[in-house]
């Protein structure tokens, strides 16, 4: 039976320069349409963390080489960048791979902004690091101009933080469905989207922040009305005591067992514990809504219930 699924896929699987992004969405693409193959409706949501970090850090080089003519980029302007250069390229070979196959649907990439919250608390509380690394004498300048925060990164020098907030929702939402709709595959909400927020009259203005991806997805997905949400990871299956003797991979995770196991620690916060968080948002989200975290290649396996870990809420 065919399904509406979103599938939130990770910036370091789109390879970390051009030559490798061109080769990775090859691969990529041959998966999502196995989906699309079966008769599935599919969005694809993405990261961008290598990709707007390069376009940060060639715009920062721009500043430093004439910062009389070249001003600062802002960062919701860089992840407009990445969505745009990234959906290019998974766009076009989304459509090659679907052309050979003999499937008539378009392929779209729209340039999505995502509402955030200007009081949500990680505001006040910036983790996430971008952009380049620092000397102490730079990251003091970039404070006293820019009002930056940074902190020192494991010894390598010193990196601007900003926040991540949660989303809110999804601006595009109506031309995301139009599309769907007719019978588009749609790429939206890269890098988690443009974080924006209303300001005076109808305006959006773009925030210094970063939006988790996952949590981005999961937010498509539950105002998309999808079925299934799939967040692809590194391996096949969530796993308990990861890496240690006793590990133990999980086919399915409740609402119940997967508090436990946040509560016990058991999910790495900057990995596997916001992927769960999402899945398990998006679960609950709504009646018959599950999702599926597992590998791009057993993606197709996971929603026919073979393999991955299922969510349900």
């Amino acid at each position: 039976m065919s399904k509406r699924i979103v599938i939130a896929l990770g910036g370091n699987a789109l390879g970390k320069n051009l030559p490798e992004q061109m080769e990775a969405v090859r691969h990529t693409a041959r998966a999502i349409v196995d989906l699309i193959e079966q008769g599935n409706e599919v969005v694809v949501a993405h990261g961008n963390g290598p990709q707007v970090g390069m376009i940060q850090e060639a715009m920062t080089q721009l500043t430093r080489f004439d910062p009389e003519k070249y001003i600062p980029c802002p960062l919701s302007v860089c992840v407009a960048m990445s969505q745009g250069y990234i959906g290019y390229d998974l766009q076009n070979a989304l459509r090659e791979e679907m052309l050979n196959r003999g499937i008539d649907r378009g392929a779209a990439t729209v340039l999505t902004q995502v509402e955030v919250d200007p009081d949500d608390p990680a505001f006040a509380h910036p983790t996430k690091p971008i952009g380049a690394f620092m000397t102490r004498e730079e990251a003091d300048r970039m404070i006293a101009e820019r009002g930056y925060e940074v902190i020192e990164d494991a010894g390598r020098g010193f990196r601007r933080v900003v926040a991540s907030p949660k989303p809110v929702g999804i601006v595009e939402l109506d031309t995301i469905r139009s599309l769907v709709e007719t019978n588009h595959v749609v790429i939206a909400c890269g890098g988690g989207g443009i974080p924006v927020f209303p300001t005076e009259g109808n305006h959006l203005k773009g925030a210094a922040a970063v939006i988790d991806k996952d949590f981005a997805a999961a937010k498509l997905a539950e105002q998309l009305n999808a079925d299934f949400l799939v967040i692809l990871t590194a391996v096949e299956k969530v796993a308990v005591n990861f890496g240690k003797p006793n590990q133990e991979w999980l086919d399915e995770l409740t609402p119940e067992t997967a508090q436990r196991y946040i509560d016990e620690g058991q999910f790495a916060p900057g990995s596997m514990l916001p992927k769960v968080e999402a899945a398990l948002a998006f679960a609950q989200s709504g009646p018959g809504r599950s999702s599926l975290i597992t590998l791009l290649e057993r993606a197709s396996d996971g929603i026919a219930g073979k393999t991955g870990t299922i969510v349900r809420g």
